[in-house]
């Protein structure tokens, strides 16, 4: 016997876990009160100090957000660390393209946790996956990414 709440879906509409849902619609409003409140603009200043310290290619690869993608998700990771990543490169002196690009790029390969980005999160359920099996094969590949991106950005965005 049918389920009244899942008469008439899909299996994969079954399977969709609405507290995932929401969680993912939540961050959004999470990540604006950081950019409105000022936060985003004290990390910019502090990881401006710190980046000025070390050689430009760093500085880039810094604002990469594979940090801060598998425990946020993507798009709301986006959303704080771009306005960090500007100001930063502003403070610096450089051209904030190749630092948006870092965080794009970062923000999308989240390969560690099933939460960083939504796909993981959809199909971590109906896979069969547990938290723990994302970083066995996401661990290298975000070391391939953060090698590649590091050293592409600065050659088709150049820093100044």
């Amino acid at each position: 016997m049918m389920h009244r709440a899942t008469a008439g879906l899909s299996p994969l509409q079954e399977a969709l876990d609405p507290p995932i849902l929401i969680l993912l619609a939540c961050l959004i409003l999470i990540s604006d009160a950081i950019n409105s409140t000022g936060a985003a603009a004290i990390v910019a200043g502090g990881l401006a100090v710190v980046a000025g310290a070390i050689p430009e290619m760093a500085a880039v690869t810094l604002v990469a957000s594979m940090a801060v993608t598998p425990f946020l998700n993507n798009a709301a990771t986006v959303l704080i660390k771009a306005p960090i990543a500007a100001g930063m490169a502003k403070t610096l002196g450089f051209n904030p393209d190749p630092f948006l690009m870092a965080v794009a790029i970062g923000a999308a390969c989240d390969f560690l946790t099933p939460i960083g980005h939504q796909c993981n999160t959809l199909v971590m359920g109906p896979g069969g996956y547990r938290f723990g099996d994302y970083w066995k094969l996401g661990l290298p590949l975000s070391a391939i990414v953060v090698v590649v991106a590091s050293l592409l950005i600065p050659i088709f965005w150049p820093l100044r």
